[in-house]
């Protein structure tokens, strides 16, 4: 969240500023370590400058932040401190901007912010997993052994979210190149081909009902073609404001977990994120509401997170987890059972890494064998429209041949 505040510096005088902050409740804490006590604090929808808001849809690339967790953690592990840490890592990374976010992470860490906290500040760059799992990390005293399952994990996460990249380049530059084209040709060749029929055949000649169709779109779209970009336009930016409120997200992830192909691939990579983060998690000692808090926001889908709250509920109440997750009709039977395992040995996390081994390898195979089938479907419909197109414009064109050769 982005605050503006108004407080008294060490001299006692009046100063204004803004930043950023977990909670108003983290900012003033902060600040009251820098020797600066504010007295108004708002919380501001305007996150600063244009150029600040330019660089929070920044991107830091995963190899990145793989040799800044493990190197973190070396240091952590030998005794090294973290102030002491982040300013040494700084130098570090090749990216600009990278050095710049472990610069403010460093001064935050210098006047005592937990690097949980800290880190929230660049959600852009570290997401709701990692930024948990530090928490969880910080709160246990296990930090060194939370980031290198950390590594190991954003490694695993950028491995499955290439090949989805990969599996979804090829359609969507074919989806692109279809839309383009097929405004293109009812905007501007459709016209053309329209007055060359009309004119051969006469003002009242009785095109076929596709033909007329194809012309009636064309006409449509030619006259109001402002009108549909700015449609368009205003329909896929309120699609995105929605998904981004709490209930639109909720909304979006239900409906994910609706689509044939889709829900499939999205419910298995959520069962090897909560396998993994979960595992990760108890074998570096941390409770299991808390493990189950941190990796309810580590899924990604909040319908699955919905899911695990109400089990973190029955285990308050005495039950086993595997119970509440072989009621659920997210989690595959598999979990449960494997879970009910792992909790009769004492060796959940030992379980649950072979179950999120499998999972992954699963996504893996789903994506390839659907990257296969995305191929030559996309290559049909391209087909089929301009099959629709040219039998819409050669069909008048024959008939009138064909008359041509009555007559």
């Amino acid at each position: 969240m982005h605050f503006i505040y108004k407080a008294t510096n060490k001299e006692g005088k009046t100063q204004e500023g803004e930043s950023d902050a977990v909670s108003k409740e983290a900012l003033v804490s902060s600040l009251n370590r820098q020797g600066i006590h504010p007295f108004v604090v708002k919380a501001s929808s305007i996150k600063g400058s244009f150029l600040s808001q330019l660089k929070l849809g920044k991107k830091v690339k995963s190899r990145d932040l793989v040799i800044f967790t493990r190197q973190l953690s070396t240091m952590i592990s030998a005794g090294v401190p973290i102030a002491r840490s982040m300013a040494t890592l700084q130098q570090q990374s090749q990216s600009k901007y990278f050095r710049t976010v472990v610069s403010t992470i460093s001064k935050d860490i210098e006047s005592g912010a937990p690097l949980g906290d800290a880190f929230a500040r660049f959600p852009n760059v570290f997401s709701d997993i990692y930024v948990n799992m530090v928490r969880a990390g910080e709160a246990g005293g296990i930090l060194d052994d939370i980031l290198k399952r950390l590594a190991s994990q954003v490694e695993q996460d950028a491995s499955i979210r290439k090949k989805i990249i990969g599996a979804m380049t090829y359609p969507m530059v074919i989806l692109t190149i279809t839309t383009v084209a097929f405004f293109g040709i009812m905007i501007f060749l459709m016209p053309k081909l329209a007055t060359i029929i009309k004119g051969l055949e006469g003002t009242n000649a009785k095109l076929p009902i596709y033909t007329r169709i194809l012309l009636a779109i064309s006409g449509f779209m030619q006259h109001n073609v402002i009108i549909i970009l700015v449609g368009l336009f205003i329909v896929i930016f309120g699609i995105r404001y929605y998904i981004r409120t709490p209930a639109g997200k909720y909304h979006f992830h239900a409906l994910l977990l609706k689509i044939p192909i889709l829900k499939t691939i999205v419910t298995k990579i959520a069962v090897a994120r909560f396998s993994r983060t979960f595992a990760s998690l108890m074998s570096a000692g941390v409770g299991v509401l808390e493990a189950l808090e941190v990796t309810g926001k580590a899924i990604g889908n909040k319908v699955i997170q919905a899911d695990l709250e109400q089990a973190a509920k029955e285990v308050k109440n005495g039950k086993q987890l595997s119970e509440p997750l072989s009621k659920s009709k997210h989690f595959p039977p598999i979990v449960s059972q494997m879970l009910a395992v792992g909790e009769e040995t004492g060796k959940i996390d030992m379980v649950l890494v072979k179950v999120a081994d499998f999972y992954e390898e699963e996504v893996e195979t789903t994506i390839d064998s659907l990257s296969s089938i995305i191929e030559p479907l996309m290559i049909i419909v391209l087909g089929s429209i301009v099959g629709i197109i040219a039998a819409s414009v050669m069909g008048p064109i024959a008939s009138l041949n064909k008359n041509i050769g009555t007559n």
